[in-house]
């Protein structure tokens, strides 16, 4: 099963590519940048993983971007993730990047921008950029980072809305989705992981967004979850990363099969693979071990995440043939 999950041609959805900083690169770019981390060893990095809940993650993740100051840096990040998709049958990726994460230690949108650009570009992997505005900073600041990516627009491919989500509701951000929009990017929101399904409705109604990432606590609303098959909503679901920070026990607990069950558009990715232990490779095959999907309902993940993509028609219905191909000849 883990050789048919990673022959399967897909796409990620729900990729930070902040959270793809691999110890390794970690010390090399605080090496080379004369940073000082709180930790001494690629060991004692990884050591630290063990997360018991959002925040304490977000603490670790943040102290990693340290790293991350120049058009370089942003671009063998961008060029170390792209490696690891390719590898893993990833054929498309539309990445998450924070620039308010960066401009706290004053590095300019256009460094981060240009190094991810210039990064993706040179590795051949199919790709969009989505700015993210970190929803626990005030609305006007993520209006501020809107204002400076208009002169961006032409590699910004849409906006999101990531960090902690309690106690921070889309509603929060009504006023800079509605400018974003006006101003042509599509737009996503996380919801429903840590918060609760009224979120998810939030993000609908008044973010009006393309998709839901995350969204694995729409099945507590009946009317939540018809309404998402209904329209037929995209979840950019993240198995690992759920497990990780304590939205479920064990993957074995894991509602994906009860998502897709339902008639939800699910797509499964890796949302911040350097921190929660595997790529989207290591999340399709443990999850299919874990809940016993088959091989058809890996196909069909697969067939959802370029259903759910932002790829013109044409080349939707070309990656969707390939996945049958695959599935035919297995």
């Amino acid at each position: 099963m883990r050789e048919f999950a990673r022959r399967l041609p897909k796409a990620e959805l729900h990729l930070h590519i902040e959270g793809t900083l691999e110890p390794e690169l970690m010390f090399e770019l605080a090496r080379r940048n004369g940073v000082v981390l709180r930790f001494k060893t690629v060991a004692e990095v990884r050591a630290a993983y063990e997360f018991g809940d959002l925040q304490s993650f977000l603490d670790i993740y943040y102290e990693g971007a340290r790293v991350l100051l120049k058009e370089r840096d942003f671009a063998d990040l961008a060029r170390a993730y792209a490696a690891r998709a390719a590898a893993d049958g990833v054929r498309h990726a539309e990445v998450f990047f924070d620039p308010q994460t960066h401009a706290a230690r004053g590095v300019a949108l256009a460094t981060a921008l240009g190094g991810l650009w210039a990064g993706f570009s040179e590795s051949g992997l199919s790709f969009r950029l989505i700015l993210c505005f970190l929803r626990h900073l005030s609305a006007d600041d993520g209006m501020k980072t809107l204002e400076q990516a208009l002169a961006f627009r032409d590699r910004i491919a849409a906006v999101g809305l990531d960090s902690s989500e309690a106690g921070h509701p889309p509603s929060k951000f009504r006023a800079v989705f509605d400018r974003a929009r006006k101003e042509g990017f599509l737009t996503v929101a996380h919801a429903g992981e840590e918060g609760p399904p009224a979120y998810i409705s939030e993000a609908l109604d008044l973010l009006k967004v393309r998709r839901i990432d995350h969204g694995v606590r729409c099945l507590e609303d009946a009317a939540v979850t018809a309404r998402l098959a209904a329209e037929r909503v995209p979840l950019t679901v993240c198995p690992l990363s759920n497990v990780k920070l304590k939205v479920f026990a064990r993957l074995a607990d894991h509602n994906l099969k009860r998502l897709m069950a339902a008639g939800l558009l699910v797509t499964i990715n890796s949302d911040d693979p350097a921190y929660f232990g595997g790529y989207v490779g290591e999340n399709y095959a443990a999850t299919a071990e874990a809940l016993e999907l088959t091989q058809g309902e890996l196909a069909t993940l697969a067939r959802n995440s370029f259903e759910a993509s932002f790829l013109p028609e044409a080349e939707k219905r070309r990656w969707l043939a390939e996945v049958d191909a695959v599935l035919k000849s297995s």
